[in-house]
C-alpha cells in the first residue's frame, strides 16, 4: 500500500509543484508521462490534464471502466472551486470533523471527496487546470498526477538550462 501523504506535505508538495507555463504541449507531456508509467505497470486507470473549463487530454487504460470519468469530473470540480489538491481538501475537513460535501454543501453529483486530482499552477498566474487520475487508492491516483506535473517541470527546467 502506498505511504499516505499528511497535510502538511501536501502543503509543501502544492508549492513545489508550480510550473513556469502551461499549453497543450504540456498537457500532452503531463498526459504521455502518466499512460506510459499506467502501461508499464498494468494500472486500470483513467486520467485526464484539462484547463479550467477545457478537456485538453482523456485517456482510459485496459481495465478503466466508465465509472472512472464519472470520478475525474467530480474530483476535478473540487479542485476548481478550491484551487487546491482534491486530497488535500478531503484531509483539510475530515481533520475538522465535518465531511467535504457537508461543510461547503455541495452536491454528491458533482463533487467528491477523494484524492486524484492536482492543479496545475502557473507562476505569476495561478490554478489554470487540473491533471486528475481514477482508478487506484485516492492516495496513488495522487501521487501519480503530482508525479506528472514535476515530470513536466523537470523537462522545462531542462529545456530553459539547454536554451531551448
Amino acid at each position: 500500500m502506498a505511504e499516505q501523504q499528511t497535510i502538511e506535505e501536501l502543503q509543501v508538495e502544492a508549492q513545489e509543484l508550480v510550473l513556469p507555463a502551461f499549453d497543450s504541449t504540456v498537457a500532452w507531456e503531463i498526459g504521455g508521462y502518466i499512460r506510459k508509467r499506467a502501461a508499464a505497470e498494468s494500472m486500470p486507470i483513467a486520467f485526464e490534464v484539462s484547463r479550467i473549463g477545457q478537456q485538453v487530454f482523456f485517456h482510459a487504460m485496459p481495465g478503466a471502466m466508465p465509472d472512472n470519468a464519472h470520478w475525474i469530473r467530480r474530483k476535478r470540480a473540487v479542485v476548481e472551486r478550491f484551487y487546491s489538491s482534491s486530497l488535500l481538501m478531503k484531509l483539510l475537513a475530515d481533520r475538522q470533523g465535518r465531511p467535504l460535501l457537508e461543510r461547503y454543501i455541495l452536491s454528491a453529483d458533482d463533487y467528491v471527496a477523494s484524492g486524484g486530482s492536482v492543479p496545475l499552477v502557473v507562476a505569476g498566474s495561478g490554478c489554470v487546470g487540473t491533471v486528475t487520475v481514477s482508478g487506484l487508492t485516492q492516495y496513488e491516483d495522487h501521487r501519480l498526477a503530482a508525479e506528472a506535473i514535476r515530470y513536466a517541470i523537470a523537462g522545462m527546467a531542462k529545456q530553459r538550462v539547454a536554451g531551448g
